[in-house]
């Protein structure tokens, strides 16, 4: 029995930054590219990296966020 595909981190709020990083669910281009082939390790793989830019974009940029 094969397990299922690891769902994909898209949030649908597809916006670049300089570094060609998506603001909504931090992958890479290259990561969103390979995604539609990639494996579930290498999905897995790929959303560690997204969560690990994901903590990092939140603790440069929590200053500037509000709740609002």
């Amino acid at each position: 029995m094969t397990e299922p595909p690891v769902a994909s981190p898209c949030v649908r709020q597809c916006c670049l930054d300089d570094q060609d990083i998506c603001l909504g669910c931090h992958r890479s281009v290259d990561e969103i590219i390979a995604w539609g082939n990639a494996d579930n390790a290498a999905r897995r793989a790929i959303l560690q990296r997204a969560a690990a830019r994901a903590r990092a974009w939140r603790q440069r940029y929590r200053p500037f966020v509000t709740d609002n």
